[in-house]
């Protein structure tokens, strides 16, 4: 493996952070055009507040995590 092959992935992952930096600057100014998370059914975003605690959640994602996990079990333990 040549040395400039080692430092390929170095130069992907400072690409990607970058990326990933403009878009963190980027968020306040995205948010104007974005309508409000409230807004939103609340079967793809569910918020819970009390006083100053907030959680948002996705009940969609939360759905097909469930799935996902009891398809690879179902995957791993009943092929044997």
């Amino acid at each position: 493996m040549a040395m400039s092959d080692r430092y390929h992935m170095f130069t992907w992952l400072g690409l990607i952070l970058i990326v990933v930096g403009i878009l963190f600057v980027l968020i306040p100014y995205l948010m104007r055009y974005v309508p409000a998370i409230e807004k939103l059914p609340p079967i793809l975003v569910y918020i819970y507040r009390r006083d100053s605690f907030f959680i948002a959640t996705s009940p969609i994602l939360i759905i097909i995590s469930v799935i996902a996990v009891i398809a690879y079990l179902l995957s791993r333990y009943v092929s044997k």
